[in-house]
């Protein structure tokens, strides 16, 4: 299975989370599980690709059919919660970016 999220043609929208994770897992993968499966039950959800290195510090974007869809999950309950846990918890420090795609490209043979 291919890490790249399988993604249709533009437009869509990507939201960005890159985060410096604290040290002990506090529940935080168990979390991060959950929340992958119900992203991914929610109308207008494209995929997601997420990457974290040695030392912490990690980047996911999930990729929405539309604004409305990502507003939306951001008002779920349940992510709701981890937001709060991730506050509390689990990020030293994080950044969210919203960005809408208007092209994209594979490769390796370019454009």
């Amino acid at each position: 299975m291919s890490r790249f999220a399988p993604l249709p043609e533009p437009p869509y929208y990507a939201v960005i989370f890159t985060a410096q994770r604290r040290g002990a897992d506090n529940g935080y993968g168990a979390m991060a599980e959950k929340m992958g499966e119900l992203a991914a039950a929610q109308p207008g959800y494209l995929g997601v690709e997420s990457t974290r290195d040695e030392h912490g510090l990690g980047i996911t974007v999930s990729y929405w059919q539309d604004e409305a869809a990502l507003k939306n999950w951001k008002q779920v309950s349940e992510h709701l919660f981890a937001q709060k846990m991730g506050r509390e918890k689990w990020y030293e420090h994080y950044t969210l970016r919203v960005a809408k795609v208007e092209r994209h490209y594979d490769g390796p043979e370019g454009r």
